[in-house]
């Protein structure tokens, strides 16, 4: 098997021609902002800069990373970060309508990992049953965003079902006629752990919140200006996230726990086994045109899902939200089929 340098060398050559191969040739400089602190969520990023992948396509990459004091999409409006990673479609189609100049340039997640989490021995077998709990345990970003959702489309949930979520999951542990949101990577993990029992989980993507996730935004100008630079970071991170899912990820791991001494290789473990489990990033779409891939079709699906929520404004052009420019275009897919014998 090639080594995944030479493998990523050969896609800087393949998609940019000899650009970036140069030893002598200047990196160009570029911050990007993550939504959290290090996480395996995060790993093909992380990835990418660590087994120098954003080297190879030219790119001298820092990334700062979130956290509860840290506003990096505000960074990103104000011109001091070049990326952002974002979270699903619902703050862009936000940003059109007040008029921000950012945009979607690639989705490195099929599915967002939002879930919720019901008791293993309640009868709760179905997305539907969660109706019958007498408590779901919401954020308030839930309470606005997919709550509303799950209000609009489907029968028998109710105001009354929210109490807040403070992110510890004690009070649902307690309660066996409650659910709780989460992200199904980490929460599940979390309560496995304090609880002793594994809790039913419910992907809201299998149950039509069709979202994108972990998106990557950029300014207008920078796509305007700089589409080659754009579409360098997009490829590198691809394939940083190929890498990291099916390849050596030991570089990658390291760079976040230095970056998040708090994470532990048993979460990142735990988390990478999930997003390969649901097909939360290589599901879909992205196993046919590559990762990243976004079409108008599903953006346009959510789009209308959400004003039926009240979520969102109706009175926007949600395809100015994203473009496809930079992605679905197979990047990475022969990387994949070597690191995975065509599996």
């Amino acid at each position: 098997m090639k080594s995944l340098n030479s493998i990523g060398i050969a896609m800087a050559f393949l998609v940019l021609g000899p650009v970036c191969a140069g030893p002598a040739a200047a990196l160009d400089e570029v911050s990007f902002g993550t939504n959290w602190v290090a996480q395996a969520e995060h790993g093909g990023f992380y990835q990418a800069l660590a087994d120098g992948t954003y080297e190879e396509f030219g790119l001298d990459v820092t990334i700062r990373q979130g956290g509860p004091q840290v506003g990096n999409r505000s960074l990103l409006i104000a011109g001091q970060l070049d990326f952002y990673m974002g979270g699903n479609l619902i703050e862009p189609f936000n940003a059109v309508k007040e008029g921000i100049p950012t945009i979607v340039v690639a989705a490195m997640f099929e599915k967002d990992p939002q879930v919720l989490l019901a008791h293993p021995d309640q009868g709760i077998e179905r997305f539907e049953d969660l109706a019958e709990l007498e408590t779901i345990f919401l954020s308030n970003y839930g309470y606005i965003s997919f709550f509303q959702w799950i209000l609009a489309e489907y029968e028998g949930f109710s105001e009354e079902q929210h109490r807040p979520y403070a992110f510890n999951p004690t009070p649902f542990i307690v309660d066996p006629r409650s659910a709780q949101q989460g992200y199904v990577t980490s929460e599940p993990y979390q309560i496995e752990r304090e609880a002793g029992w594994s809790p039913k989980i419910f992907l809201l993507a299998d149950h039509g919140f069709d979202t994108y996730s972990t998106q990557i935004e950029t300014r207008h100008e920078l796509v305007e200006d700089r589409p080659d630079l754009v579409q360098r970071f997009v490829d590198a991170s691809i394939i940083g996230w190929y890498t990291y899912l099916y390849g050596d990820n030991t570089a990658g791991n390291a760079l976040i726990k230095e970056h998040n001494p708090e994470m532990t290789d048993d979460l990142i473990a735990y988390a990478i086994d999930k997003m390969k489990d649901y097909g939360i990033v290589d599901s879909g779409i992205a196993r046919e045109k590559g990762m990243g891939c976004m079409t108008e079709e599903r953006v346009r699906s959510f789009f209308e899902r959400m004003v039926a929520a009240g979520v969102t404004d109706g009175d926007i052009d949600p395809t100015r939200a994203f473009t496809s420019q930079f992605v679905c275009q197979g990047v990475g897919l022969g990387l994949r089929a070597e690191l995975t014998d065509g599996d």
